[in-house]
């Protein structure tokens, strides 16, 4: 999911460290030992864990979970649900889970996995094909395909339900425009296009920001996700993939689109269009952007994601009423402008059924329940999150909740997923590092382009075709 920095729901991370990773698993086994449902448990109860926010202040989760374990005790008259929240930052909710789905006496019926990691634990063993539930649910067809494919295995099965999306586009700031003589309806049709607006905002509007493209190992997942992937996917026609080759099914090496935004990312810091680079390169990037640099009308434009108004809500630290007066909205757009002429990454995160459920059947009924259309859309309005199901997305209700809703929803057709393969995470590291590299100046973007393409070989067994 990974690489959205918002309470409601977490961001991706990369890998664990070992050390991190050692205590997480031995917090894991001590605490979680007792809360399982395949062993000895009554066949009339669902467990269900999922991501608890470390922010007590924030409860959009568990207030929608409260609401669904009522009305599905209602609908299931006997059947009970007992929710099983797991309250820790992103890497040791994965690690905890993973402990969790390895026994029958502690895998729950139901778990929250996100899009990032899902195909680990499907090669681990830990989820259970859906389709022949599927293929018996109507309301599998209202999902769009793009969203479907997310939680798809190698194998073309199917291994969780999605619970929305997110999709990626330009903010920008009209106020800055108007000062640099750009249009209040700007919509670039190119990369040149977005970096000529930028060198415009460093010309004519001093003492701001003009563009922030995530970068570098600090910033994680965001650096591969909303920066280096909301390029390189329009660096193609948008029908193959950049990253990975399903044909094959191996890894993309030497080709010229990774060379290309490699480039755009080395000029956007060589030119300081983009922020200072020990700035760029502070894990807390993310929230400076959404939390100071936005709301204080000192960035010009933002290549960043749906979610950022979760940011600005009452309550949130940084409230911010006006701004969807004072921000605009455009799509990134392909390198040239040739088709589809825009280009958008998706995350998000699905509900899964672990193998060793003991109770999946009430597991699948009870996904059924949310995701209703009536429960579907209060859950998407309710997280600021973005429709994967058509008959929502064209619920007026939805489209008016929360201004940018239509625009980011629009992009759901022609968005695109991380090939989120086992082999991902060190991939995403991987692309982080060569980033980094041309941000400080200390790699050449061929440089750079050789590492990512070593470092691939090792990161995926030499799974890698040139290009």
């Amino acid at each position: 999911m990974p690489v959205r920095p918002t309470a409601a729901r977490p961001h991706r991370t990369a890998l664990l460290t070992p050390l991190v990773a050692l205590a997480a698993l031995s917090l894991a086994a001590t605490t979680l030992t007792a809360c399982g449902s395949g062993s000895g448990s009554s066949p009339d109860t669902v467990k269900i864990s999922f991501k608890q926010s470390t922010d007590n202040s924030i409860k959009v989760m568990d207030t929608y979970l409260a609401d669904m374990k009522k009305q599905f005790e209602k609908q299931y008259p006997g059947k009970k649900v007992e929710l099983v929240p797991i309250k820790a930052p992103d890497s040791e909710y994965y690690t905890k889970l993973q402990q969790m789905l390895r026994s029958p006496k502690t895998a729950p019926d139901l778990v929250y996995e996100d899009t990032f990691l899902i195909n680990s634990d499907i090669t681990s063993g830990y989820l259970k094909p859906l389709d022949s539930y599927l293929s018996k649910w109507p309301d599998w067809n209202q999902f769009v395909d793009t969203a479907k494919s997310a939680a798809k295995a190698e194998d073309g099965k199917t291994y969780g339900v999605p619970d929305g999306t997110d999709t990626r586009g330009l903010w920008f700031d009209k106020g800055i425009f108007k000062k640099a003589g750009l249009p209040a309806n700007w919509q670039p049709k190119t990369w040149d296009d977005v970096l000529a607006a930028a060198r415009t905002i460093k010309q004519k509007v001093p003492n701001v920001t003009p563009i922030n493209v995530y970068t570098g190992k600090p910033a994680g997942e965001a650096a591969t996700m909303q920066g280096f992937e909301m390029l390189l996917y329009g660096t193609n026609d948008g029908t193959t993939d950049p990253l990975y080759d399903k044909s094959s099914k191996k890894w993309i090496a030497g080709s010229q689109g990774f060379k290309d935004t490699l480039s755009f990312v080395h000029t956007v810091y060589k030119e300081k269009l983009g922020p200072d680079v020990s700035d760029a390169l502070d894990p807390n990037i993310q929230t400076y952007v959404a939390g100071e640099l936005l709301p204080k009308a000192k960035l010009g434009i933002a290549l960043d994601g749906s979610w950022l108004p979760q940011a600005w809500l009452k309550g949130s630290g940084h409230e911010w009423s006006d701004w969807s007066k004072e921000l605009g909205l455009a799509y990134m757009p392909t390198q040239n402008g040739q088709a589809p002429g825009k280009v958008s990454m998706s995350g998000g995160w699905t509900w899964a059924i672990p193998t060793k459920a003991g109770n999946p059947d009430l597991a699948f009924d009870f996904i059924k329940t949310m995701q209703t259309k009536a429960n579907a859309e209060k859950w998407y309005i309710a997280n600021s999150g973005i429709s994967v199901r058509k008959d929502v997305a064209a619920d007026p209700a939805y489209a008016n909740a929360q201004p940018g809703i239509k625009f980011f929803t629009d992009l759901v057709a022609s968005t695109h997923y991380r090939p989120a393969y086992p082999a991902y995470p060190k991939v995403s590291t991987a692309i982080q590092e060569a980033m980094e590299g041309v941000t400080t100046g200390d790699m050449s973007v061929d440089k750079a382009a050789s590492s990512y393409d070593d470092e691939l070989k090792s990161a995926t067994d030499n799974q890698v075709t040139q290009k």
